[in-house]
């Protein structure tokens, strides 16, 4: 018995290890900027309820504040808001500015058909197209 509980307890420690890589979208933001003010106001709040938001979660990144240390790799930015899209820690594209939703909708989906297709897994029925079935 103590066998099967020291296997489970390693097995979910060890299950994020064995995960995918994360993808996150990084928003980059300072305070009083006014197009961060609306980017909060029209999209930051269905971004957790959007495909998008599922793909890649936000995260807050102050430019104004230390830099964080697992970012290290990637290129700071002065204007703000910028917006970069990682994937298991590099950089899959950025988008400098919010001009509004429409235009923001339309580069971020662009950013996103740039990440790295996920191996279908093999017990799964897909149609075509790829889509499970």
């Amino acid at each position: 018995m103590r066998i099967v509980f020291h296997l489970l307890f390693f097995l979910g420690l060890a299950s994020p290890l064995l995960a995918a890589p994360a993808t996150e979208m990084i928003v980059l933001e300072q305070p009083g900027c006014p197009w961060c003010k609306q980017f909060n106001e029209e999209i930051a709040p269905a971004w957790p309820n959007t495909p998008e938001g599922h793909v890649a979660p936000l995260r807050r990144v102050d430019i104004t504040e230390p830099w964080p240390e697992d970012l290290a790799a990637v290129q700071r930015e002065r204007f703000t808001p910028s917006f970069i899209l990682m994937h298991g820690g590099k950089e899959i594209g950025r988008l400098r500015g919010y001009v509004g939703d429409q235009f923001f909708w339309f580069r971020i989906a662009e950013l996103i058909a740039e990440l790295p297709q996920q191996p279908i897994a093999a017990s799964e029925e897909h149609d075509e197209r790829g889509i499970p079935e």
